[in-house]
Order: structure tokens, then C-alpha cells, then sequence
């Protein structure tokens, strides 16, 4: 019996670790075609796409998927047309807390959105209402350990047109305007510096300290929306520790 529970087991964590990994295929997949759809399929002149393409492959994402997407998004295959939408509300104790979806509904997702928030201790709020908490930047992370030459590293980020280089922690942090984010990226890598992050997202202008306890429950509510299929991005002001988020 004891080794029919652990085969079980093997196959529960196995099925829920597909059904994670087809849900992120989903939702990269409607970011594709986002971004075919409003720039064309081209990545050498679409830097949104190129953008969304690295993000896909970074994940093993399979070719034919990502080329059935950019003609979906192009209108060369027939598909779902889909719209973005960005969620604002707040978490437990105030806390800014804001989601990017991807919708073919925007009543369904609004409603499905707005449950979560009022189920897990917060509310959602008008459009506006916690944005200008946020700038939209271009965050690459890099192991310092890897590369001890912190001037060079610089050297090559401030180069390339980043805005900011600063060291935190056991990490390089490069942020940059979203429109010189993969010039930055493409000096990195061409510099052979491997990244630990590369995202294009909100952060931040000024992270709120919070307890243990309403930390645990802002990341509740931040996984709980990152679960619904439509929303591609979670974000807060709150500073969240590891032990938050475990």
C-alpha cells in the first residue's frame, strides 16, 4: 500500500505541475498575440513581440506554439481576440495591489477579479487608484558572486542606456525604460553576463513595510490572483519577505 500512495503522490504532483505548466503556456500564448496583434509579426521590428517570443522560449515553450500565436495575433489563423486590461485595488491594511490581464471578457474577468480581492481581505478600485504608486521599468538581475568587477558590470549596463545600477545584496540590479529594455538585455549577453531576472515590470516608488502576518496574507491574495487564467501579472507595494511568501 505504501508504495502504491507514493506512486499516487508522484502522479498528483505530476499533474498538478502540468496543469501549471499548460496555464503558463496559455497565458504567454495570449502575450504573443497581444503583441502580433498591435505591432505585427515581425520581432526584428516588433520589440514587444521579440520581448514576449524570449519570454516564451526562456520557459521551453514548444516553436510550434509560439509561431501558432504570432498568426493568431497576426490574423493569418483564426483565434479568440483578446484585450489588455490592467486591475487596481488594495490588499489587506491599504496595501496597493495591481493585475494584468489578458481577457477575451473583460465583465467575466472584472467580476471573477473583484471575488478574489473581497475573499482574501482586500477590495478592487477604480482605474488610477494605486497606479501612480508604480513606475514601469525594464529590472535585470545578475549573481555578483559570477562576476566580482562590479565597475565593469556597470560599465556595460550605464553603456548600454540603463538608468540605474546598484548593488543589493548577493545581486546586480539594472533598471531601464521599458523601450531600452532588450538593448540592454542584448549588451549583457553579448558581454556573456548571465541574468538571473529579466522582466519588464511595475515596481514600486516607495515599498510599504508590513508584519508577518498581513505580509502572509497580501501574498494569499497575490497568488490567489495569479491563478486566474486571464491575469498575467501580480504586483504590490507591500515589501514581502520569503517567509511571506512560503
Amino acid at each position: 500500500m505504501a508504495g502504491h500512495s507514493h506512486s499516487a503522490n508522484i502522479a498528483v504532483r505530476k499533474g498538478k505541475q502540468d496543469g501549471a505548466r499548460a496555464r503558463l503556456f496559455s497565458k504567454l500564448a495570449r502575450y504573443i498575440m497581444i503583441a502580433a496583434r498591435n505591432g505585427g509579426g515581425d520581432p526584428d521590428t516588433n520589440l514587444r513581440l521579440r520581448y514576449a517570443i524570449l519570454k516564451a522560449r526562456n520557459v521551453s515553450m514548444p516553436k510550434d506554439n509560439i509561431e501558432r500565436a504570432v498568426k493568431k495575433g497576426c490574423g493569418e489563423l483564426e483565434g479568440i481576440v483578446f484585450e489588455e486590461v490592467t486591475y487596481e485595488g488594495y490588499g489587506p491594511g491599504g496595501i496597493a495591489i495591481m493585475a494584468e490581464a489578458v481577457t477575451d471578457n473583460r465583465a467575466r474577468t472584472g467580476n471573477e477579479v473583484r471575488v478574489i480581492f473581497e475573499k482574501n481581505g482586500g477590495n478592487m478600485g477604480l482605474p488610477g487608484c494605486v497606479g501612480h504608486l508604480f513606475d514601469r521599468k525594464g529590472r535585470i538581475l545578475i549573481d555578483a558572486a559570477k562576476y566580482p568587477d562590479e565597475d565593469a558590470v556597470m560599465t556595460i549596463a550605464m553603456d548600454a542606456e540603463a538608468d540605474d545600477f546598484q548593488k543589493l545584496g548577493d545581486a546586480y540590479e539594472i533598471l531601464c525604460d521599458p523601450a531600452k529594455f532588450l538593448g540592454v538585455q542584448e549588451s549583457l549577453s553579448k558581454a556573456a553576463l548571465e541574468m538571473v531576472e529579466s522582466e519588464v515590470k511595475y515596481l514600486p516608488k516607495a515599498p510599504a513595510e508590513v508584519d508577518v502576518e498581513r505580509g502572509t496574507k497580501i501574498a494569499k491574495l497575490m497568488d490567489k490572483l495569479a491563478d486566474n487564467e486571464d491575469v498575467q501579472n501580480v504586483y504590490t507595494n507591500a515589501n514581502l519577505t520569503d517567509e511571506m511568501t512560503e
